[in-house]
Parts: structure tokens; C-alpha cells; sequence
């Protein structure tokens, strides 16, 4: 073994970032030596700040719970797991400046996140060049992993480092449109989408299949997710007798405008994604009763094997709940763990030299029970867990309708 140097880790606390100090010897293997344990670091990227910090925070504590409960169990043994949490306040260009951050962290093997699938996009390419595993827990845009081919059924795997837990609006898009259609038997629906990367693959997605069902779509329209005042779209969906308005983007506008359109005498169902499964919806409209949304898979609370999970999150004293993505997130940041475990395994019981390289050719052959199902990867690095399930929004929070697999249209 050469001779080590002492080096110091410091992540600054910026707002909702998780400081974290490593003071240790770098050594031969892919991480700083901190006594008799190698310290790995893994990255998590999500809004901790601004209108979608309910989400991110809940990442971010997910996340935390993950390693701490690696370390006291001593699961990979000789390892200690560390996060690094950085915010990217749902902007791209901040997602980009991290991505660096996390990359340019010999540490840093293996990144979660993040929330949003814009942000995603331009942290990707990186990642990719620099060999460093990326598990999204929450992003759903299935040109991600399969690139926009596949809408031709011609999917080619974009980047082989990303991975998510999540997944695709293909998946969500469909399953929408079979539960709004066969289940709740509403055939009309006004469309929406935040022209975002996330909200505008899901409304196509929900608008394809949707017709394919025979129900359809009497209008469209675009916003900008930074407005509150939709009354002038609002008034529109009330000339086209709409029996329900599908809105491709998250909770921030959705609230408002679910509101007013209740306002202007609608009393019609808003719809949408994952990205609007959060208590904060309800919070935001005062007249959300009867709204509805998917998300990924089934309900954590429901779930047996999610049990330990959800008290170990209250024993940990987090101030902020675990959210939409909670689930998805331990059991994101567990595939990292696990893929770190098989790299350490195969190099006799050391962190290989190349760390990154280690868990990314490790990651093709995780697989395991996690906190909502289990976990394993197919070839375009997508979850191969497919259920997902309808909430509806009664006495002011959102409550479990139907879980399975979509139908497609």
C-alpha cells in the first residue's frame, strides 16, 4: 500500500444541504480510510429549498436513513456509507453545477436522485463520461433510459450509468387513462401539461392511450408552472363541457388551478401525476375533494415490507415526512449499497481501486426485497416493478383507490 496523505472533507451547509465531514488517509482502495472503515460517500441531488422542497426533503431523509441503517448493521463490512445532499432547487443548471460537485468527489460512488426529469437530462451526459451509477428514485420520462425512439417502439439505452426506482410515464400515462376511463367512466377530458420535461411526456402519454380507449379529448393547453392565476384557461375547459382535466405537471400549479376551476362552478376532477401526490396538494387547494393522482407502485403504508421502514423514519426523527418518493429513495440508495457490497465481495473485502467501475458493473445484478418491492433492474436500466396506484383526495388528504399494471389503450 503507498503511503497515505491526511486530506479533509468538508461539504458546505448551503439551505437544506447536509454537512458532512470525513477526516480520514486516502489509501489504495476507492474511498477515504477513517480508522478501520472505508468511507463511501453517496450522493443525493433533489430540491431541498423552494416550492418542491416537501419532495426533495423527503429524499434527502430517505436517503440518510438508508446509510445509517447500512452502518449500524455493518452490511458491507469494513464500509462506513456517508450522504452528501446538495440542492438543485428543481433548475437544471444547478443540477448540471452539482452533478461536477459529486463527480470531481473521488468518494462519491453512486448518486441518488434527482426529483425532476429537466434537471435529470443535463446531469446524464456527466455522470455517463465520468462512470458514476445515478438511481433516480422519482424521474419518469421514459426518454431517459430509452430515448425517443421509443415512441416508435425503437428504445436504445441512452446512458448506462442511470438507473431509476421509478417508473416510466409511459407506464403512469397508461394506467391513468385505463383508471380515469374503464374504472371512473369519465370519457371527456380537458388536457394540460407545465411544458415541462416530466408534465408534457405524461399528458402525451395519458393523451395516446387514452384515445386508443375510445374516450376523448375536447381541449389542450399549456401554462407556466410559475403562475397562479389560471382563470382565463379555466374559463375555457367550461365551454367544452369537460368531464374531467388531466394536468401533466406538480403541485405548486396544479393546487391553484384545481381550485379555481372548482371556483368557476366546475365541479369536475383534476388529474395528474406523481408529481401531485404530495400533502401539499390538499394544502394548496381548499377544494381538492375528489381530485385525483398516480403514483409509482403501492401504497408504502399498505405494503408489509415497507413496516420497518416507515418506524425506523419516525424513530429518526426527521421533521419532514418521507413523501411520494420515500419508499422509492431507501430503496434507490439500498441498490447503491448493494451494488458496493458485490464490488466489495469480489475484491476480498476491500473498496476496489476503482470504486465507480466496481458499482456500476455491479448494478446489472442487484436485486432484492426493498422497502416497495423488489428491486432489480431491466436493460434500459428501469425499475422492473410496474405496478402503480390511483389516490383520490378525501376529507383533505389523499387515500389509496386501485393498485396493479396499466392496460394499454
Amino acid at each position: 500500500m503507498r503511503q497515505r496523505s491526511i486530506i479533509a472533507i468538508t461539504a458546505a451547509l448551503a439551505a437544506g444541504s447536509l454537512t458532512l465531514t470525513a477526516c480520514g488517509s486516502r489509501d489504495d482502495d476507492g474511498g477515504s480510510s477513517n480508522g478501520d472503515k472505508t468511507t463511501v460517500v453517496i450522493g443525493v441531488d433533489a430540491p431541498l429549498t423552494g416550492d418542491l422542497s416537501a419532495l426533495g426533503l423527503g429524499i434527502k431523509n430517505s436517503a440518510d436513513l438508508a446509510a445509517k441503517t447500512a452502518n449500524k448493521q455493518e452490511y458491507v463490512k469494513g464500509v462506513e456509507f456517508k450522504i452528501e445532499a446538495l440542492d438543485d432547487q428543481a433548475q437544471p443548471t444547478v443540477g448540471q453545477q452539482n452533478a461536477v460537485k459529486f463527480i470531481n468527489n473521488k468518494d462519491v460512488l453512486g448518486v441518488v436522485g434527482p426529483l425532476n426529469s429537466s434537471v435529470s437530462q443535463q446531469m446524464q451526459k456527466p455522470f455517463n463520461d465520468a462512470g458514476l451509477t445515478q438511481v433516480s428514485p422519482a424521474n419518469t420520462g421514459t426518454e431517459l433510459t430509452q430515448g425517443d425512439g421509443w415512441k416508435t417502439g425503437n428504445s436504445v439505452r441512452q446512458f448506462k450509468t442511470f438507473f431509476r426506482t421509478a417508473t416510466t410515464d409511459e407506464i403512469q400515462g397508461a394506467f391513468a387513462a385505463d383508471y380515469l376511463y374503464n374504472q371512473a367512466k369519465l370519457k371527456k377530458v380537458y388536457l394540460i401539461d407545465d411544458q415541462k420535461t416530466y408534465g408534457a411526456g405524461l399528458a402525451a402519454s395519458f393523451k395516446a392511450n387514452f384515445t386508443k380507449f375510445g374516450g376523448q379529448i375536447v381541449g389542450t393547453d399549456h401554462i407556466n408552472p410559475d403562475d397562479r392565476d389560471f382563470n382565463a384557461v379555466v374559463a375555457k375547459i367550461k365551454k367544452t363541457g369537460a368531464q374531467a382535466l388531466y394536468y401533466g405537471g406538480e403541485y405548486p400549479a396544479a393546487g391553484p388551478l384545481s381550485q379555481q376551476l372548482k371556483d368557476s362552478g366546475q365541479n369536475i376532477p383534476l388529474m395528474g401525476g406523481d408529481g401531485i401526490y404530495s400533502g401539499e396538494f390538499p394544502k394548496l387547494n381548499k377544494k381538492a375533494e375528489g381530485d385525483l393522482a398516480t403514483s409509482v407502485g403501492e401504497p408504502v403504508e399498505k405494503l408489509d415490507s415497507a413496516q420497518t421502514f416507515i418506524k425506523n423514519y419516525k424513530a429518526g426523527g426527521y421533521e419532514d415526512d418521507y413523501e411520494a418518493y420515500g419508499g422509492l429513495t431507501y430503496d434507490a440508495t439500498w441498490s447503491i449499497i448493494e451494488a458496493v457490497k458485490l464490488a466489495v465481495e469480489g475484491n476480498d473485502g476491500k473498496v476496489p481501486s476503482d470504486g465507480r467501475k466496481a458499482v456500476l458493473d455491479a448494478m446489472a445484478k442487484v436485486k432484492f426485497d426493498g422497502v416497495t418491492g423488489t428491486i432489480s433492474f431491466d436493460e434500459f436500466g428501469d425499475t422492473t416493478n410496474h405496478t402503480m396506484t390511483a389516490y383520490k383526495v378525501k376529507s383533505n388528504a389523499w387515500a389509496p383507490e386501485f393498485s396493479g399494471e396499466p392496460k394499454l389503450g
